[in-house]
Order: C-alpha cells, then structure tokens, then sequence
C-alpha cells in the first residue's frame, strides 16, 4: 500500500489545521491539494496564501475528489468521528486531531472503517512527540530509566478565563484526556485494560447541564494489560486554578523524570538516592528530514514559499513530527503510531475514566479494539 507519488492531502478546518499546510508543502513526500472550511472568505484567504488548488465549503464534496490520498481532520471535537469514518469509508487515508471520538461507539465505527477500507487512520496526539516526550522516550530506550514502576501524567487548564466555543461548555474532563493518557501508555508499550476514575469537587451549574458532568476534577488509575504497572493521570478544565499544564512523569529503577512545576523551570531527572538535576530538553530537528526540520525549533523566523513568520513550535516542537510519521507510513507502507487501535485505546480510556466516576469509582473494563 506505499505511495508512489507525493501524498495529496486535503485539510478540513483552518484554525488550527491552518499551521499544518506549510510543514505538509515543504516536506518532499506530500502536498496539499484541498482545503475545507465553511466560511467562503476565509477559505478563499488561506486558499490564496498557500496557492490551494482545490477549496471547499462541504466536506461531502471534498471527500468526492479522487485526486486527494488522505484527509487531516482539524474541525471541533463533536465532528471528529463522523468525519474520519466518512474519510475512510471515502477510501482515503485519515489523520485526526485529539480526541479520536466522545464515545466507544464513535471509536469502534471508525475502527471498523479503517478495517474495511484498507486505509491508515493516525490520531494527531501532539503529547507523544513533543521535544520531552522523545527525551524521556529515549532514556527508556537506551535503559536509562531501568524498569518502568509507575507512571503519572496531567492535564490542567481553567478554560474559563478566555471565551471558548459553546461545545467546550462543561465538557467531561477525560473525554478530553489523552493529552495526559498516551503518554503513558506509549512509554509502558501497553493497552489500558480497566480503570478506576474519581471525580472531585464541582462546576457550577450552567456548565454541567450540557453533557451532565458535574466534576471539576477527575483522576483515574489505569490497569495496563499483561503488566504489573499502573498508571495515574489527572484532568481538570473548569473552576480550578493553575498555569496549563501537559504532563507527565515516569519513575524507574534506575533513573526518575519528573515534569517541571512550572512553565519556567526545567525537567527534572533523579539519578539515584536524592541525586536530582533539572535538565535543559533540546530541539528535536535532528531526528526529521531537513525540510521540515526547521518546524521544531524554538521561536526561529520561519522563511517559506508563500509567508515569512516567527514559528513558536507549538505544542512542543510536535507538529512537524505528526506530519513526518502520517506520510512516511503512507509513504513506506506500514501502520502510523499511533495506530487505529492505540489511538481508540488511549480515546477509549478517558470516557471509561469518566462512566466510572460517575459510577462512583466502579472498575470499568476498556474495550480491546484489535478484537472487533
């Protein structure tokens, strides 16, 4: 199933997904041929700065033109199932922004299209391939970290302090969880078999008549199958002060790294005994072809064909490395990582973290999707 020619890619959703189109026009394996976004003028605006052949206001007829090889969903959550299974069912290839879907329904349909149309689906989880993740993801590799005993992860923000849009309203704090979840589960390389979740304090009341979540907090222990290990990760969204946060920490026998407290500080690793040092994570530019290299690094003026700007490297310096592993798999032939059904395993067990807060604190199995 290589490719041999450059992907064509179409992108639905130009907030966001608007970051995207350069790293996808500089890399040698891809192009955007598509865009979609229901409101004309600003369709035609991106459209014109990028030289976007085809641009749509229907997704519908986006998926009918024969000349896109995958789709890159960047649109609200709430439409991020029914546009990746109609991506997929369209015979293209499929890359999502988190979450992958708000129940285990939406997840197995899509797991079942992809099964049927032959296609790769990757979830564009930025946690696992920003500048830390691949720092603590090497000293697992090289046997730094020793054996994994306990990992912890966290995702903390007040989306009360700014306007954002009416769907985010109450929203379950795990259904959006996998910033705090995959990371997790891709460095203990297993699936999350059950979880204990408890949900603690309150939103007010307009905020969980919505989705009926009254939770301002919830924490969840995951089983992780055919292992010893457990694995904590805590979310919060309203009514409960801090800095943002994306976090996550993994203790070893060998070697420890904790997140740092604050967005000031730096890492810390714990070397043994109370032997700690903060730790400065570099750029990851060395590990992605040169093209898009430059999309990783730390506030660089970024020079391209169609617009000179200041790149922040956003979410980590990841998303050049989303874009690299969805076209190289398409690109080479294999699966992306992560994959249809670790991408549905590190959705699923964030909403079964929340039906077991809301059963109390009840042990609630997680579906095993490579068996649908």
């Amino acid at each position: 199933m290589a490719s041999r020619h450059p992907v064509r890619v179409g992108i639905v959703g130009l907030g966001f997904g608007k970051e995207f189109i350069p790293i996808y026009q500089d890399y040698g394996k891809s192009e955007v041929v598509a865009i979609c976004k229901r409101d004309k003028a600003e369709l035609e605006a991106v459209g014109d700065e990028f030289s976007i052949k085809h641009r749509y206001t229907k997704y519908e007829d986006m998926l009918k033109n024969d000349e896109i090889d995958a789709i890159h969903v960047v649109t609200p959550i709430l439409d991020h199932a029914y546009m990746s299974e109609a991506a997929l069912q369209a015979g293209k290839h499929c890359a999502c922004t988190v979450p992958m879907g708000i129940s285990i329904d939406e997840l197995k349909k899509i797991v079942n299209a992809k099964k049927a149309s032959g296609k790769y689906y990757m979830m564009m989880e930025t946690a696992v391939f920003t500048r830390e993740f691949l720092y603590a993801k090497n000293l697992k590799d090289t046997g730094k970290l020793g054996r994994i005993q306990f990992l912890r992860g966290s995702h903390q923000q007040d989306m009360g302090l700014k306007g954002w849009p009416d769907y985010w309203t109450g929203f379950p704090p795990m259904h959006y969880g996998t910033h705090a979840i995959g990371p997790l589960l891709c460095l203990a390389g297993a699936r999350a078999e059950s979880v204990v979740c408890h949900g603690s304090g309150s939103v007010n009341e307009e905020r969980r008549k919505k989705y009926g979540s009254p939770f301002a907090v919830e924490t969840a222990a995951f089983k992780l199958e055919d292992s010893n290990l457990i694995a904590e990760a805590t979310r919060s969204l309203y009514e409960t002060v801090r800095q943002y946060r994306e976090s996550f920490d993994v203790y070893g026998d060998k070697l420890s790294w904790e997140w740092s407290q604050v967005e000031e500080e730096n890492p810390v690793v714990f070397e043994g005994g109370e032997t700690y040092r903060r730790v400065q994570v570099p750029d990851t530019d060395y590990l992605l072809p040169k093209e898009i290299a430059k999309y990783t690094l730390r506030n660089q003026v970024i020079d391209t064909n169609h617009v000179s700007f200041i790149q922040g490297a956003g979410h980590g310096g990841s998303h050049p490395h989303l874009v690299h592993e969805f076209i190289s798999s398409i690109a080479d032939g294999q699966e992306p990582m992560p994959d249809a059904y670790q991408s549905a395993n590190w959705t699923a067990a964030g909403i079964c973290a929340h039906e077991s807060a809301m059963r109390g604190g009840e042990r609630v199995l997680i579906p095993d999707f490579s068996k649908l």
